[in-house]
């Protein structure tokens, strides 16, 4: 938890309580349903919470924002951005019915009121969204096609809307389709060796129209 103050020194003390309060909830419903691997629940803050937070540092979000979370498992990287920005609208959707169980049953627990989660393939997902976030379901070559009609047009930020992608590794290939894509290493902003080989990707794909 100290790792998440360092780096967002102006948490709120309900934002505090609430980062404090996933290690106790993620190792319970890890018991019950298998969602991290039993050696990553005790790097939950760095590998999971603060992981989820790079995207905050790459493309923060504004009250009115809309922000779709496909795949996300147990809620990462919807859950941590929620508690970052309490005034953001997002939606949580996963095609494994036990993993959105858990989503609302923590958003429930340190009471998220901006989350909804939906037991959901991204294809099923009905209206559009400022940005989609993610990490790492699949290939980007798959995954935008799954997504592209999702993103609004109607945009409230500095940059176009689109993806926000988690990824790992050498990109170089896996982005020749898209030369928009901007690579963002998170060692830029966290130091931690685990950040060594993962970026943020960020792929515009909204039509620039100002709400």
């Amino acid at each position: 938890m100290e790792l998440i103050q360092h780096y967002f020194p102006d948490l709120s003390a309900k934002q505090i309580d609430q980062f404090g309060a996933l290690s106790d909830l993620y190792r319970f419903w890890n018991e019950q349903i298998n969602l991290i691997s039993r050696k990553d629940i005790d790097l939950l803050y760095p590998r999971h919470v603060l992981h989820s937070l790079a995207i905050a540092k790459v493309q923060p979000f504004n009250d009115r924002s809309r922000i779709l979370d496909v795949g996300t498992g147990g809620g990462f990287p919807g859950i941590p951005l929620a508690i970052l920005y309490p005034e953001t609208a997002f939606t949580l959707v996963d095609s494994v019915g036990k993993k959105i169980k858990v989503v609302r049953e923590v958003a429930q627990a340190i009471g998220l009121t901006n989350v909804v989660g939906h037991h959901l393939r991204a294809e099923q997902v009905s209206g559009t969204y400022d940005f989609v976030v993610s990490r790492a379901v699949t290939k980007m070559d798959v995954f935008v096609p799954w997504v592209n009609t999702k993103i609004a047009r109607a945009q409230h930020h500095d940059v176009p809307n689109g993806i926000l992608y988690l990824k790992g590794g050498d990109l170089a290939d896996e982005l020749q389709l898209f030369p928009k894509a901007k690579i963002t290493p998170i060692t830029t902003f966290f130091n931690e060796e685990f950040f060594e080989t993962k970026a943020v990707v960020y792929l515009p794909l909204g039509r620039r129209k100002k709400a």
